[in-house]
């Protein structure tokens, strides 16, 4: 009778000391990323309360997505130098003083430097999440688990201003805020009593010009991308153009400089990740999926609300029954991603998510909020059967040695795609009405929803595309992983 070969190196450290990690990270991190879209309904509140105008009150999420941008695509390097645990207190650590001076600010100075500081404990958390995962997880049980980081990635902005609706329909704005001090303080010190160190460190040295490059660049695209849609809405900033064209100019620097480092394995963000072609195709479908999603939350609720005449609390809410689809689904997508493979998921989740930003176009003055929220169901459907393989693929098909710069890389294009989105959907909606309505100044219900079915009905060619793309994405075997 032939001997039991021993259990892989990964399965057997896959013990209860690991579980406890993941969750930890888990719960945390769903946490961190509520708050990257909580403060969009509460923008007009703290106009009134602040006596600040739209274009100051705006800084409060692009203050956060540039934070974002730049340090996200420095985490790759970090996490291959400290250890989890050090990492998870810094992340939490800054989230937590983040929330406190937000919650305590006195006027729009502190708040904005909270939201900033807030910023850097979250970009920190969701590379080191996905890092953890794949590092730890064995093959057959990483599904379950890329389905809980597909939950946190996708639900928690979701909900985001539905809980925002709720909370400011009775309370200040501060308590948007004060909700989540004691949970981030919570899981700031079970990390400090329980967490444990895992994986491997190795001694880097940091490349200073690489980090200046990556903030100019990622940073000058988010910021570019943001001051798009802002423009549109009537805000007063730089000329988009400007900071884009910057940014786009020191990312090629960027790249060249990684090319280079990366021979000696000292690179920021290692781009040897995108030779592997179904992580490549991955992150295309990443940003198109991040495109939908951000674009579809920025957007419903202005339909909402300034096309069909529903309330703040109540955009908030039709946007809730979606996001709690993804919850729900995310855990049953993973275990069949574990079972049949991610392809059985991703192929029939990006056609159905096409065809949700497809029935999107179909929205006028006269449409009732249940098509509203079935069109939502269905794109919520779609994306929840996108993000979990896409998770699985992307970080599965890379060696260990590269995981960390794969995560990285992941959640920097998700920066950045969600702030295209966000960008492409508003500009395309304000052009359009405002050429229905024939001037800025008298855009009227028709005409705002005509804008909002072009902005739909171009992020439906997008999505198609990218179902086309989901059809050759293929799962790296594990042999070819070198």
């Amino acid at each position: 009778m032939p001997a039991t070969p021993p259990p892989s190196e990964t399965e057997r450290e896959f013990g209860p000391r690991e579980q406890l990690a993941i969750w930890l990270l888990l719960g945390s991190a769903f946490v961190v990323m509520l708050n990257e879209t909580i403060m969009g309904v509460a923008l007009p509140r703290l106009m009134e309360d602040l006596e600040i105008s739209a274009a100051a009150g705006q800084w409060l999420t692009t203050a956060f997505l540039l934070t974002m941008s730049v340090v996200i695509p420095i985490t790759g390097l970090l996490i291959r130098r400290f250890t989890t645990r050090a990492l998870f207190l810094t992340a939490m650590t800054l989230f937590t003083l983040g929330t406190l001076l937000s919650a305590v600010a006195p006027g729009f100075g502190l708040l904005l430097v909270g939201r900033v500081v807030q910023a850097g404990g979250t970009a920190i958390m969701m590379p080191l999440l996905m890092t953890t995962v794949t590092t730890l997880v064995p093959e057959r049980q990483r599904g379950r688990l890329m389905g809980r980081i597909a939950i946190v990635m996708s639900v928690a902005p979701a909900i985001g201003p539905t809980i925002s609706g709720l909370i400011l329909q009775w309370l200040s704005w501060r308590w948007l805020f004060l909700v989540v001090l004691p949970i981030a303080a919570l899981s700031l010190l079970l990390g400090l009593l329980r967490l444990p160190n895992v994986g491997q460190q190795t001694r880097i040295r940091i490349d200073v010009l690489s980090v200046l490059l990556a903030a100019l660049g990622f940073g000058g695209l988010v910021y570019g991308l943001s001051s798009i849609g802002e423009q549109a809405n009537g805000v007063e900033t730089l000329p988009p153009a400007i900071p884009i064209l910057l940014g786009l100019a020191a990312l090629a620097v960027f790249v060249w400089r990684q090319l280079i480092l990366q021979r000696s394995d000292r690179a920021l963000l290692d781009l040897r990740t995108f030779l592997t072609r179904p992580f490549a195709l991955s992150v295309v479908l990443f940003a198109f999926s991040m495109m939908a999603l951000f674009g579809s939350l920025i957007l419903l609720p202005i339909y909402v609300q300034q096309v069909l005449g529903y309330e703040t609390l109540e955009a908030g809410l039709v946007l809730l029954p979606g996001g709690l689809l993804m919850g729900l689904l995310g855990p049953f997508v993973g275990r069949m991603v574990d079972v049949r493979g991610a392809r059985s998921v991703l192929v029939p989740g990006s056609i159905v998510a096409a065809a949700a930003l497809w029935s999107f176009g179909l929205l006028s003055d006269t449409s009732s909020i249940w098509q509203v929220l079935v069109s939502h169901l269905l794109l919520s459907l779609g994306l929840a059967g996108m993000f979990t393989p896409l998770f699985s693929v992307s970080l599965g098909s890379l060696p260990s040695r590269l995981a960390s710069y794969g995560s990285a890389t992941i959640s920097t294009v998700q920066q950045v795609a969600g702030a295209a989105g966000t960008a492409l959907f508003v500009t395309v909606m304000t052009l359009v009405s405002n050429q229905a309505a024939g001037s800025p100044d008298a855009v009227d219900p028709h005409a705002l929803a005509a804008g909002t079915r072009a902005a739909f009905l171009l992020g439906g060619v997008a999505a198609t595309i990218g179902a086309v793309i989901a059809f050759f994405v293929t799962e790296q075997p594990e042999s070819r992983r070198v």
